[in-house]
């Protein structure tokens, strides 16, 4: 049977969104941390509910090895890292066969790092990044780096709790800005279907609601997701305290967050509120900038 035109157009509307809503490309960030382990297995299954390819970087601060003031890179002590980085990756990943990669990036000062892991980061649709723990081996500048220079949506997962999945009970940080708006529209693929969403925006006593809202819920509606709107109230120094609070209340698994992005909170300064979250983040965060 022909379908009619209307069939025609649904069809290819349902094929747009579900194009639009795939991730095809992961960079997952790996090192010699325990926590390793918990977002490299979260990005395996996000590459395999997107049927997407999966690379592993490598990269954490090592020296060369340096006998008098002869200085050979790579140090067998960074061989023996990546190999074990190597091997554990290759067992997360063996469901993915051929879409799993192993990546070194090959350099051991954090300058080195932070230039050649934002400029492979470029080349992803998701890059994903734990929240840096003191006494690392990893440059703490890297997630902020990699935020603010790779032009790439950065899903950051906490150095403590367990997250299996996400994307179920999202919330979206929301205000007129176009942070929040790249920040909600990169998260939609990791949304799952039919999710409950919680947009929250925050706001000074006395501040009239958004008169967009019911188009934004309309927005998250076309995509599947059934959204809530809400005001909190907060005081200057509590902006990102009240979202938090409002994702453990939610029980939200995901924030979305446009980073370095004060538009509307000009009391944050540029980008304090971003690291006050990279910081004290309960819940994986993504950021987009």
């Amino acid at each position: 049977m022909r379908e009619t035109s209307a069939e025609a157009w649904n069809r290819r509307r349902d094929e747009n969104k579900r194009n639009a809503m795939t991730l095809a490309n992961i960079l997952v960030h790996l090192d010699s941390s325990p926590r390793c382990a918990m977002r490299t297995a979260l990005a395996v299954t996000l590459a395999t509910r997107h049927g997407a390819r999966l690379t592993g970087l490598f990269a954490e601060i090592s020296h060369a090895h340096q006998v008098g003031v002869v200085a050979t890179w790579p140090s067998e002590d960074h061989i023996a890292r990546a190999a074990v980085a190597e091997s554990a990756f290759a067992a997360a990943t063996a469901t993915l066969g051929d879409r799993a990669h192993f990546l070194d990036v090959n350099r051991g000062s954090e300058h080195e790092i932070l230039v050649r892991a934002t400029d492979i980061a470029r080349l992803f649709d998701l890059v994903v990044l734990g929240q840096i723990e003191d006494g690392g081996r990893v440059p703490r500048d890297l997630p902020e780096q990699i935020v603010l220079e790779s032009g790439r949506p950065v899903l950051m997962i906490p150095y403590a709790g367990s997250f299996e999945d996400l994307g179920h009970r999202p919330l979206f940080a929301w205000h007129r800005s176009r942070g929040a708006a790249r920040a909600l529209a990169d998260a939609l693929p990791l949304i799952q279907p039919q999710a409950d969403a919680l947009v929250v925006q925050a706001g000074r006593h006395g501040d009239p609601g958004d008169e967009f809202a019911p188009l934004l819920l309309g927005h998250l509606a076309a995509h599947g997701i059934t959204g809530h709107y809400h005001t909190a109230v907060v005081e200057e120094v509590k902006l990102m305290d009240t979202l938090l609070n409002q994702a453990a209340d939610h029980s939200a698994d995901l924030l979305a967050i446009g980073a370095f992005d004060s538009t509307g909170f000009p009391f944050l300064g540029r980008g304090s509120g971003t690291r006050y979250v990279m910081r004290h983040m309960t819940l994986p965060v993504l950021f987009s900038h």
